[in-house]
Protein backbone atom coordinates (compact mmCIF):
# COMPACT_ATOMS: atom_id res chain seq x y z
CA UNK A 1 0.00 0.00 0.00
CA UNK A 2 2.88 2.66 1.22
CA UNK A 3 4.41 2.20 -2.99
CA UNK A 4 0.81 2.51 -4.25
CA UNK A 5 0.60 5.75 -1.88
CA UNK A 6 3.81 6.78 -3.30
CA UNK A 7 3.65 5.74 -7.31
CA UNK A 8 0.33 7.76 -7.31
CA UNK A 9 -0.66 10.61 -9.70
CA UNK A 10 -1.75 12.45 -7.14
CA UNK A 11 -1.61 16.03 -8.76
CA UNK A 12 -3.69 14.47 -11.96
CA UNK A 13 -5.42 13.13 -9.22
CA UNK A 14 -6.18 16.72 -7.81
CA UNK A 15 -6.73 18.79 -10.76
CA UNK A 16 -9.41 16.62 -11.90
CA UNK A 17 -11.22 16.47 -8.47
CA UNK A 18 -10.99 21.21 -8.98
CA UNK A 19 -12.27 20.97 -12.01
CA UNK A 20 -14.98 18.89 -11.18
CA UNK A 21 -15.77 21.19 -8.59
CA UNK A 22 -15.49 23.80 -10.88
CA UNK A 23 -17.80 22.14 -13.24
CA UNK A 24 -20.42 21.54 -10.09
CA UNK A 25 -20.13 25.41 -9.44
CA UNK A 26 -20.66 27.10 -12.75
CA UNK A 27 -23.10 23.98 -13.32
CA UNK A 28 -25.23 25.49 -10.20
CA UNK A 29 -25.00 29.36 -11.32
CA UNK A 30 -26.05 28.28 -15.04
CA UNK A 31 -28.75 25.97 -13.86
CA UNK A 32 -30.16 28.29 -11.16
CA UNK A 33 -30.47 31.40 -14.09
CA UNK A 34 -31.97 29.14 -16.49
CA UNK A 35 -34.96 27.91 -14.22
CA UNK A 36 -35.47 31.45 -12.87
CA UNK A 37 -35.96 32.61 -16.26
CA UNK A 38 -38.35 29.79 -17.40
CA UNK A 39 -39.76 27.77 -15.05
CA UNK A 40 -40.39 25.27 -17.38
CA UNK A 41 -36.86 24.39 -17.03
CA UNK A 42 -36.98 24.83 -13.27
CA UNK A 43 -35.09 20.74 -13.03
CA UNK A 44 -32.15 22.42 -14.52
CA UNK A 45 -31.26 23.77 -10.84
CA UNK A 46 -30.53 20.72 -10.26
CA UNK A 47 -28.29 19.30 -12.50
CA UNK A 48 -25.05 20.30 -10.53
CA UNK A 49 -26.22 17.42 -8.22
CA UNK A 50 -26.73 15.31 -10.85
CA UNK A 51 -22.89 16.19 -12.40
CA UNK A 52 -21.79 15.28 -8.62
CA UNK A 53 -23.58 11.96 -9.08
CA UNK A 54 -21.79 11.14 -12.49
CA UNK A 55 -18.64 12.16 -11.06
CA UNK A 56 -19.40 9.89 -7.82
CA UNK A 57 -19.71 6.98 -10.60
CA UNK A 58 -16.68 7.93 -12.96
CA UNK A 59 -14.70 7.87 -9.25
CA UNK A 60 -15.51 3.97 -8.73
CA UNK A 61 -14.42 3.62 -12.25
CA UNK A 62 -11.42 5.83 -11.53
CA UNK A 63 -10.16 4.00 -8.85
CA UNK A 64 -10.99 -0.06 -10.06
CA UNK A 65 -9.31 0.91 -12.87
CA UNK A 66 -6.71 2.77 -11.44
CA UNK A 67 -5.77 -0.20 -8.85
CA UNK A 68 -6.02 -2.96 -11.43
CA UNK A 69 -3.24 -4.21 -13.77
CA UNK A 70 -3.15 -2.09 -17.29
CA UNK A 71 -1.76 -4.63 -18.93
CA UNK A 72 -4.70 -7.29 -18.05
CA UNK A 73 -7.30 -5.02 -18.48
CA UNK A 74 -5.90 -4.28 -22.26
CA UNK A 75 -5.10 -8.21 -22.82
CA UNK A 76 -9.08 -8.78 -21.20
CA UNK A 77 -10.81 -6.39 -22.67
CA UNK A 78 -8.86 -4.38 -25.62
CA UNK A 79 -10.50 -6.19 -28.52
CA UNK A 80 -14.02 -7.36 -26.76
CA UNK A 81 -14.78 -3.47 -25.91
CA UNK A 82 -13.85 -2.15 -29.50
CA UNK A 83 -16.36 -4.64 -30.84
CA UNK A 84 -18.95 -4.15 -28.01
CA UNK A 85 -18.50 0.24 -29.20
CA UNK A 86 -18.83 -1.19 -32.71
CA UNK A 87 -22.09 -2.99 -31.78
CA UNK A 88 -23.54 0.06 -29.79
CA UNK A 89 -22.79 2.61 -32.47
CA UNK A 90 -24.54 0.59 -34.92
CA UNK A 91 -27.48 0.08 -32.77
CA UNK A 92 -28.24 3.62 -32.11
CA UNK A 93 -28.65 4.44 -35.87
CA UNK A 94 -31.27 1.76 -35.84
CA UNK A 95 -32.89 2.48 -32.60
CA UNK A 96 -31.38 5.63 -30.72
CA UNK A 97 -33.41 8.68 -29.63
CA UNK A 98 -33.19 11.65 -32.16
CA UNK A 99 -32.56 15.13 -31.17
CA UNK A 100 -31.12 17.94 -32.38
CA UNK A 101 -31.15 16.46 -36.19
CA UNK A 102 -29.28 13.44 -35.02
CA UNK A 103 -29.32 9.65 -33.70
CA UNK A 104 -26.61 9.91 -30.60
CA UNK A 105 -28.48 8.68 -27.26
CA UNK A 106 -29.02 4.88 -26.74
CA UNK A 107 -31.08 4.64 -23.55
CA UNK A 108 -28.96 6.61 -20.57
CA UNK A 109 -25.61 7.41 -22.93
CA UNK A 110 -23.99 8.38 -25.63
CA UNK A 111 -21.99 5.35 -27.55
CA UNK A 112 -19.96 7.59 -29.66
CA UNK A 113 -18.16 9.09 -26.30
CA UNK A 114 -17.28 5.72 -25.01
CA UNK A 115 -15.97 4.35 -28.69
CA UNK A 116 -13.19 7.13 -28.33
CA UNK A 117 -11.73 5.02 -25.22
CA UNK A 118 -12.40 2.18 -26.96
CA UNK A 119 -10.40 2.98 -29.76
CA UNK A 120 -7.70 4.27 -27.89
CA UNK A 121 -7.37 1.01 -26.00
CA UNK A 122 -7.24 -0.94 -29.25
CA UNK A 123 -4.23 1.00 -30.55
CA UNK A 124 -2.67 0.77 -27.77
CA UNK A 125 -2.97 -2.89 -27.04
CA UNK A 126 -2.09 -3.78 -31.17
CA UNK A 127 0.72 -0.94 -31.50
CA UNK A 128 2.31 -1.21 -28.08
CA UNK A 129 3.63 -4.77 -27.85
CA UNK A 130 7.39 -5.21 -28.88
CA UNK A 131 9.86 -7.86 -29.77
CA UNK A 132 9.96 -9.37 -33.02
CA UNK A 133 7.16 -11.15 -33.55
CA UNK A 134 4.94 -7.55 -34.13
CA UNK A 135 7.13 -5.93 -36.39
CA UNK A 136 5.24 -6.58 -39.04
CA UNK A 137 1.75 -4.07 -37.55
CA UNK A 138 3.95 -1.50 -37.66
CA UNK A 139 5.11 -1.47 -41.88
CA UNK A 140 2.15 -0.66 -44.83
CA UNK A 141 0.06 -3.51 -43.33
CA UNK A 142 -0.11 -2.25 -40.20
CA UNK A 143 -0.86 0.81 -41.03
CA UNK A 144 -3.85 -0.14 -42.97
CA UNK A 145 -5.05 -2.14 -40.11
CA UNK A 146 -4.70 1.33 -38.06
CA UNK A 147 -6.95 2.44 -41.10
CA UNK A 148 -9.18 0.22 -41.12
CA UNK A 149 -9.57 0.45 -37.17
CA UNK A 150 -10.37 4.45 -37.09
CA UNK A 151 -13.01 4.51 -40.33
CA UNK A 152 -14.62 2.11 -38.98
CA UNK A 153 -16.21 3.48 -35.88
CA UNK A 154 -15.76 7.08 -37.30
CA UNK A 155 -17.53 5.97 -40.39
CA UNK A 156 -20.80 5.48 -37.88
CA UNK A 157 -20.04 8.45 -35.58
CA UNK A 158 -20.32 10.34 -39.17
CA UNK A 159 -23.56 8.54 -39.64
CA UNK A 160 -25.43 9.79 -36.84
CA UNK A 161 -24.66 12.22 -37.61
CA UNK A 162 -21.97 14.00 -35.45
CA UNK A 163 -18.66 15.30 -37.11
CA UNK A 164 -17.10 17.24 -34.23
CA UNK A 165 -16.83 13.83 -31.79
CA UNK A 166 -15.10 12.15 -35.04
CA UNK A 167 -13.03 14.72 -35.39
CA UNK A 168 -11.84 14.62 -31.59
CA UNK A 169 -10.32 11.53 -32.05
CA UNK A 170 -7.89 12.15 -35.29
CA UNK A 171 -5.75 14.09 -33.30
CA UNK A 172 -5.28 11.18 -30.46
CA UNK A 173 -4.67 8.51 -33.06
CA UNK A 174 -2.38 10.26 -35.11
CA UNK A 175 -0.34 11.07 -32.47
CA UNK A 176 -0.74 7.59 -31.15
CA UNK A 177 0.40 5.87 -34.10
CA UNK A 178 3.27 8.39 -35.01
CA UNK A 179 4.97 7.66 -31.62
CA UNK A 180 4.38 4.29 -32.37
CA UNK A 181 6.12 4.66 -35.69
CA UNK A 182 3.38 3.06 -38.14
CA UNK A 183 4.40 3.04 -41.41
CA UNK A 184 5.58 6.98 -40.84
CA UNK A 185 5.84 8.01 -44.57
CA UNK A 186 2.32 6.92 -45.03
CA UNK A 187 1.46 8.67 -42.00
CA UNK A 188 2.74 11.89 -43.10
CA UNK A 189 0.91 11.77 -46.34
CA UNK A 190 -1.85 10.97 -44.86
CA UNK A 191 -1.72 14.06 -42.96
CA UNK A 192 -0.96 16.03 -45.48
CA UNK A 193 -3.62 15.31 -47.94
CA UNK A 194 -6.13 15.52 -44.73
CA UNK A 195 -4.55 19.44 -44.67
CA UNK A 196 -5.09 19.75 -48.25
CA UNK A 197 -8.47 18.36 -47.95
CA UNK A 198 -9.25 20.79 -44.73
CA UNK A 199 -8.27 23.70 -46.83
CA UNK A 200 -9.89 22.75 -49.80
CA UNK A 201 -13.22 22.62 -48.36
CA UNK A 202 -12.63 25.81 -46.49
CA UNK A 203 -11.69 27.57 -49.44
CA UNK A 204 -14.79 26.38 -51.28
CA UNK A 205 -17.14 27.69 -48.75
CA UNK A 206 -15.27 30.78 -48.21
CA UNK A 207 -15.64 30.99 -52.23
CA UNK A 208 -19.33 30.09 -51.88
CA UNK A 209 -20.70 32.44 -48.73
CA UNK A 210 -18.50 35.60 -49.45
CA UNK A 211 -20.60 38.26 -50.09
CA UNK A 212 -21.67 39.36 -53.17
CA UNK A 213 -21.31 35.44 -54.67
CA UNK A 214 -24.37 34.66 -57.15
CA UNK A 215 -26.75 31.79 -55.52
CA UNK A 216 -26.45 30.44 -58.76
CA UNK A 217 -22.38 29.66 -58.15
CA UNK A 218 -22.30 29.18 -54.42
CA UNK A 219 -24.96 26.20 -55.20
CA UNK A 220 -22.47 24.66 -57.61
CA UNK A 221 -19.49 25.15 -55.73
CA UNK A 222 -21.46 23.40 -52.29
CA UNK A 223 -22.72 20.92 -54.37
CA UNK A 224 -19.02 19.11 -54.73
CA UNK A 225 -18.24 19.88 -50.53
CA UNK A 226 -18.95 16.65 -48.27
CA UNK A 227 -21.02 18.94 -45.58
CA UNK A 228 -24.48 19.19 -44.66
CA UNK A 229 -26.05 22.53 -44.66
CA UNK A 230 -25.78 23.36 -40.72
CA UNK A 231 -21.75 22.60 -41.07
CA UNK A 232 -21.59 24.85 -43.82
CA UNK A 233 -23.62 27.60 -41.50
CA UNK A 234 -20.92 26.86 -39.01
CA UNK A 235 -17.78 27.37 -41.18
CA UNK A 236 -19.42 30.16 -42.48
CA UNK A 237 -19.69 31.80 -39.07
CA UNK A 238 -16.22 30.80 -38.08
CA UNK A 239 -14.99 32.35 -41.84
CA UNK A 240 -17.24 35.61 -41.53
CA UNK A 241 -17.80 36.18 -38.09
CA UNK A 242 -19.61 39.26 -38.12
CA UNK A 243 -21.42 38.67 -41.47
CA UNK A 244 -24.61 37.34 -39.19
CA UNK A 245 -24.18 38.09 -35.92
CA UNK A 246 -28.03 37.86 -35.71
CA UNK A 247 -28.84 34.48 -37.83
CA UNK A 248 -26.00 31.47 -37.63
CA UNK A 249 -23.57 33.91 -36.15
CA UNK A 250 -25.92 34.33 -32.88
CA UNK A 251 -24.41 32.04 -30.52
CA UNK A 252 -20.55 33.19 -31.08
CA UNK A 253 -21.16 36.81 -31.16
CA UNK A 254 -22.68 36.67 -27.89
CA UNK A 255 -20.21 34.15 -26.83
CA UNK A 256 -17.39 36.82 -27.21
CA UNK A 257 -19.92 39.42 -26.04
CA UNK A 258 -20.15 36.98 -22.53
CA UNK A 259 -16.40 36.57 -22.12
CA UNK A 260 -16.12 39.91 -22.81
CA UNK A 261 -18.09 40.87 -20.00
CA UNK A 262 -16.28 39.59 -17.49
CA UNK A 263 -13.44 41.25 -17.84
CA UNK A 264 -10.72 41.17 -15.49
CA UNK A 265 -12.86 40.26 -12.11
CA UNK A 266 -15.82 38.73 -13.37
CA UNK A 267 -19.11 39.62 -12.55
CA UNK A 268 -19.59 37.13 -9.23
CA UNK A 269 -20.71 33.90 -8.77
CA UNK A 270 -24.57 33.65 -9.81
CA UNK A 271 -24.35 37.41 -11.23
CA UNK A 272 -23.40 36.55 -15.07
CA UNK A 273 -26.09 38.47 -17.11
CA UNK A 274 -25.91 36.30 -20.20
CA UNK A 275 -28.28 33.52 -19.45
CA UNK A 276 -30.63 36.00 -17.30
CA UNK A 277 -31.21 38.36 -20.66
CA UNK A 278 -30.93 35.67 -22.46
CA UNK A 279 -28.24 36.92 -24.82
CA UNK A 280 -26.28 33.88 -24.45
CA UNK A 281 -28.65 31.23 -26.01
CA UNK A 282 -29.72 28.57 -22.51
CA UNK A 283 -30.34 25.57 -24.28
CA UNK A 284 -26.19 26.27 -24.86
CA UNK A 285 -25.25 27.80 -21.60
CA UNK A 286 -24.43 24.46 -19.79
CA UNK A 287 -23.25 22.23 -22.25
CA UNK A 288 -21.22 23.67 -25.42
CA UNK A 289 -20.59 27.29 -24.20
CA UNK A 290 -20.44 26.72 -20.48
CA UNK A 291 -17.05 28.31 -20.46
CA UNK A 292 -18.36 31.60 -21.64
CA UNK A 293 -20.61 31.26 -18.64
CA UNK A 294 -17.07 30.50 -16.08
CA UNK A 295 -16.07 33.24 -17.71
CA UNK A 296 -18.45 36.11 -17.52
CA UNK A 297 -18.72 35.57 -13.51
CA UNK A 298 -15.26 35.00 -12.48
CA UNK A 299 -13.44 36.86 -15.13
CA UNK A 300 -10.31 36.96 -16.58
CA UNK A 301 -7.76 36.27 -13.97
CA UNK A 302 -9.86 33.92 -11.35
CA UNK A 303 -11.88 32.44 -14.23
CA UNK A 304 -10.59 31.86 -17.26
CA UNK A 305 -6.21 31.83 -16.74
CA UNK A 306 -7.26 30.03 -13.36
CA UNK A 307 -9.43 27.01 -15.31
CA UNK A 308 -6.87 26.72 -18.03
CA UNK A 309 -3.91 26.03 -15.57
CA UNK A 310 -5.88 23.78 -14.13
CA UNK A 311 -6.07 22.16 -17.53
CA UNK A 312 -2.52 22.60 -18.20
CA UNK A 313 -1.65 20.85 -15.10
CA UNK A 314 -4.06 17.82 -15.72
CA UNK A 315 -2.74 17.46 -19.41
CA UNK A 316 1.59 17.76 -18.10
CA UNK A 317 1.11 15.85 -14.76
CA UNK A 318 -0.75 12.87 -16.99
CA UNK A 319 1.82 13.24 -19.34
CA UNK A 320 4.26 12.73 -17.24
CA UNK A 321 3.31 9.58 -16.54
CA UNK A 322 4.37 8.42 -19.93
CA UNK A 323 8.35 8.85 -18.85
CA UNK A 324 7.82 6.48 -16.41
CA UNK A 325 5.56 3.51 -18.37
CA UNK A 326 7.26 0.21 -18.48
CA UNK A 327 6.51 -0.93 -21.58
CA UNK A 328 5.21 1.06 -24.87
CA UNK A 329 1.46 -0.25 -24.46
CA UNK A 330 1.48 2.36 -21.37
CA UNK A 331 3.21 4.87 -23.34
CA UNK A 332 0.62 4.86 -26.04
CA UNK A 333 -1.89 4.93 -23.82
CA UNK A 334 -1.72 7.67 -22.40
CA UNK A 335 -0.83 9.62 -25.23
CA UNK A 336 -3.94 8.65 -26.39
CA UNK A 337 -5.77 9.81 -23.28
CA UNK A 338 -3.75 13.14 -23.08
CA UNK A 339 -4.30 14.07 -26.48
CA UNK A 340 -7.92 13.35 -26.39
CA UNK A 341 -8.67 15.40 -23.38
CA UNK A 342 -6.20 18.20 -25.15
CA UNK A 343 -8.25 18.25 -27.61
CA UNK A 344 -11.45 18.74 -26.29
CA UNK A 345 -10.20 21.42 -24.39
CA UNK A 346 -8.84 23.43 -26.97
CA UNK A 347 -11.49 23.08 -29.51
CA UNK A 348 -14.33 23.39 -26.79
CA UNK A 349 -12.66 26.66 -25.44
CA UNK A 350 -11.71 27.75 -29.06
CA UNK A 351 -15.17 28.03 -30.78
CA UNK A 352 -16.74 29.96 -27.95
CA UNK A 353 -13.83 32.65 -28.69
CA UNK A 354 -13.88 32.14 -32.36
CA UNK A 355 -10.46 30.50 -33.18
CA UNK A 356 -12.25 27.28 -34.68
CA UNK A 357 -15.42 26.55 -36.26
CA UNK A 358 -18.23 25.86 -33.63
CA UNK A 359 -19.19 22.22 -32.99
CA UNK A 360 -21.47 20.65 -30.46
CA UNK A 361 -17.93 19.24 -28.46
CA UNK A 362 -17.98 19.13 -24.23
CA UNK A 363 -15.75 20.43 -22.18
CA UNK A 364 -14.00 18.34 -19.95
CA UNK A 365 -15.62 18.25 -16.04
CA UNK A 366 -16.97 21.36 -16.92
CA UNK A 367 -20.23 20.37 -19.50
CA UNK A 368 -23.34 18.60 -18.98
CA UNK A 369 -22.25 15.02 -20.34
CA UNK A 370 -23.05 12.63 -18.37
CA UNK A 371 -21.08 9.42 -20.74
CA UNK A 372 -18.30 11.98 -21.46
CA UNK A 373 -17.84 12.17 -17.62
CA UNK A 374 -17.37 9.08 -17.19
CA UNK A 375 -15.51 7.96 -19.91
CA UNK A 376 -12.88 10.96 -19.27
CA UNK A 377 -12.73 9.66 -15.62
CA UNK A 378 -12.17 6.01 -16.96
CA UNK A 379 -9.78 6.91 -19.43
CA UNK A 380 -7.80 8.57 -16.30
CA UNK A 381 -8.53 5.88 -14.01
CA UNK A 382 -5.96 3.66 -16.72
CA UNK A 383 -3.59 6.17 -17.15
CA UNK A 384 -3.09 6.00 -13.18
CA UNK A 385 -2.94 1.92 -13.84
CA UNK A 386 0.07 2.78 -15.93
CA UNK A 387 1.96 4.93 -13.13
CA UNK A 388 0.94 2.78 -10.01
CA UNK A 389 1.52 -0.57 -12.09
CA UNK A 390 5.10 0.86 -13.90
CA UNK A 391 7.28 -1.24 -11.72
CA UNK A 392 5.72 -4.73 -12.09
CA UNK A 393 6.62 -6.69 -15.35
Amino acid sequence: MRRFIREFNWISFLSMIALVAVGASVLASAGAARAEMDPAAASMAGKWKVMLGTSAVGLVCYFALAFSDYRKILDWTAYPAYGVALAFLALVLLCGSEQFGGRRWLWFFQPSETAKFAVIACLAHLYGQEGEQFAGQFRFRGFLVACAIVAVPCGLILLEPDLGTALTLLPAVTVMLLAAGVWRKGMVLLLAGGAVAATAVLGAVYEAERPGTPPARREAILKYTPLEDHQVARVKTFLFPSEDSQGDGYNLAQAKKTIAAGGIDGAGWGRGGAIRERTLPPKVSMNDFIFCVWAEEMGYVKGSLFLLALYGILCVSTLFTLFSASDGRGRLLVLGVVTLVFAHVYINIGMSIGLVPITGLPLPFLSLGRTFLVTVMCCLGLVQSVALHREES
